[in-house]
């Protein structure tokens, strides 16, 4: 059902019923979060949260990740975890530094991963949102697969639900988030969706 290397697969090659069962995509790796809830009744899913997130940080190559959305981390396994220990976070998908993918939870549910967020005159961004971590520290840059794998899976996504907008934590939660920060590659990601300058934040598209 579920692969663990990110496929060489584009929107032409595939129906929305082949890409995905219910809110699952059927080319990310399938492993569920107990950490999510109901989106509200009147929920519009029109926004794309990115995300970086490595732990320890600036470590890669683990399945720490991983373990911290199903609530399976080891909190005594290094020092930093006793900063986040008992947090309760997920988020729908993991983009590993190879483009390898994950999924944690449907994209028809609400993941928590925004936490206080406002973007497009709405709070509370989970609701309404779906969230893609990167393997990544802010500030670092990412690597080549990683866009490819956005460059494929939000596309999907928009041909699902009705995506009109993709930011980063940083810019629906100013002041409290950096992520993914300097080194993500905003007008690379741009190019290579080819989406409209109004879908990105305000200044992020320009070269």
């Amino acid at each position: 059902m579920a692969t663990t290397d990110w496929p060489a697969i584009r929107m032409s090659e595939a129906t929305d019923a082949g890409l995905w069962q219910g809110g699952w995509y059927r080319f990310a790796r399938r492993l569920a979060s107990p950490n999510f809830g109901p989106r509200p009744d009147a929920a519009q899913v029109d926004l794309i949260v990115l995300h970086s997130i490595s732990l320890p940080p600036g470590r890669y190559g683990g399945n720490e990740v991983q373990q911290l959305f199903t609530n399976r981390l080891d909190w005594e396994a290094d020092p930093y975890f006793g900063q986040i220990r008992g947090i309760e976070v997920s988020a729908h998908f993991y983009v590993r530094r190879d483009g390898a993918l994950w999924q944690f939870v449907s994209c028809d549910e609400r993941a928590w991963h925004a936490g206080a967020s406002t973007w497009r005159g709405r709070a509370n961004c989970n609701d309404d949102s779906i969230g893609i971590e990167l393997e990544g520290l802010e500030g670092q840059a990412f690597e080549p697969a990683q866009y490819e794998a956005l460059a494929s899976l939000c596309p999907a996504i928009a041909q699902r639900y009705p995506i009109a907008y993709i930011a980063g934590h940083e810019h629906i939660a100013p002041g409290r988030k950096q992520d993914p920060g300097s080194g993500f590659d905003w007008p690379a990601l741009h190019d290579q969706l080819g989406w409209a300058d109004g879908m990105f934040p305000d200044g992020v598209v320009r070269r």
